[in-house]
């Protein structure tokens, strides 16, 4: 048997101080995991399961850099997050052993065409044209968890154009980052090369062609953005 044509590369993301980078399995997000941001999206912050949603791999923009205003939208939103990289997976993980899965962190953005998220969300449709799209979610080195250690706390921020506009903190987070991975594995098998984007703080807000994007998280240095025009 022949393949029909070639498949597209995996997608693959730099390591921080390595020549080697890390192939992107799958990307999953949670969803309103720090409570400011709960209630700014108008729900209730109180700790209940955790929900999920996922991004395609070939969404990943490995490193940053420029990316494209999307179609259908006109309210594109910036989501500043921490993302775990994992070397290591299975199913029904428990928590005290899911930490031992990861293999390092990285600076993330959750781009989400808001408008088609909420109109989505209101006819209890899932979310794929809100934040499934391409170029959603550029994406930092990832920093070993021998070098950075694991995150548990630090802060989080986004600036656009020199404004600061999203603030927090990882010890804010609801739903840990070993609980987070133990919740999912319940549900996933999971494997080398999985992402998981682990929520963001509050203050999301749109943003237009031209804008700059600086990500930081205390350990794992900046992630750099800019918007571009449409294709």
């Amino acid at each position: 048997m022949t393949l029909l044509f070639e498949p597209q590369p995996a997608t693959a993301v730099p390591i921080a101080g390595s020549s080697s980078t890390l192939p992107v399995r799958r990307v999953y997000c949670v969803g309103r995991n720090y409570a400011a941001h709960a209630r700014e999206m108008g729900k209730d912050p109180d700790k209940e399961p955790p929900f999920f949603f996922m991004k395609p791999a070939d969404a990943v923009v490995p490193g940053g850099g420029d990316i494209h205003y999307p179609p259908g939208t006109k309210d594109l939103h910036h989501e500043i997050e921490l993302v775990v990289a994992l070397s290591s997976g299975g199913h029904r993980i428990p928590v005290e052993r899911a930490a031992d899965c990861v293999y390092g962190y990285a600076i993330g953005l959750d781009m989400t065409r808001r408008d088609l998220q909420i109109a989505s969300r209101e006819m209890g449709r899932p979310w794929d044209f809100g934040k499934a799209f391409d170029e959603s979610a550029p994406l930092g080195p990832i920093h070993p968890v021998s070098s950075v250690g694991q995150k548990s706390s630090g802060a989080i921020t986004l600036e656009v154009n020199g404004t600061l506009r999203q603030k927090g903190d990882l010890a804010d987070l609801i739903w840990s980052v070993p609980e987070t991975i133990s919740f999912l594995s319940d549900y996933y098998t999971l494997r080398p090369g999985d992402l998981i984007f682990t929520g963001t703080p509050a203050g999301v807000s749109a943003v237009v062609p031209g804008d700059e994007l600086v990500g930081r998280i205390d350990g794992l240095g900046e992630l750099r953005v800019r918007i571009l025009p449409p294709l």
